[in-house]
């Protein structure tokens, strides 16, 4: 039988570690140009990691809300139209709002799990599950 140490010690390599900061959760803003009909989003990546989703996830979701196909190129998002950063932004903090942060705590330690086919927001911080609407 292993000691008790040694089994916590195991226990809590495989807990998921939450960051106990109170710094304000601050999306990156989105950095890029417009190239003829397309808008390149060069910091695609960096937004992807702060919020801890797939780059692919984020794509998928703006390009159902913005109407348009893209496209990911590497750490890019290549949209097929002409978007100003603001509406790229707010479409940006509507998929924070609803695959990110926490309805309960308002904290942004979430996972997202999927249970009998129905997709949740799980919080790390609080505990609480709450569904996902959007289905893509």
């Amino acid at each position: 039988m292993e000691s008790y140490e040694k089994l916590l010690e195991e226990a809590y390599k495989k807990v998921k570690v939450i960051e106990k900061g109170s710094e304000r959760f601050e999306i990156p803003k989105v950095q890029g140009q417009v190239a003829g009909k397309n808008t390149i989003i060069t910091n695609m990546k960096e937004i992807a990691d702060y919020l801890r989703r797939p780059i692919e996830h984020i794509a998928k979701y703006l390009q159902q809300q913005l109407a348009t196909s893209g496209k990911i190129e590497g750490e890019r998002l290549i949209l097929n139209t002409k978007l100003n950063s603001a509406k790229v932004n707010d479409k940006i903090q509507q998929y924070a709002k609803e695959f990110v942060i926490c309805p309960e705590c308002q904290k942004p330690d979430t996972e997202i799990i999927s249970e009998k086919g129905v997709k949740f927001k799980h919080c790390l911080a609080c505990g609480a599950k709450s569904p996902i609407r959007y289905h893509f």
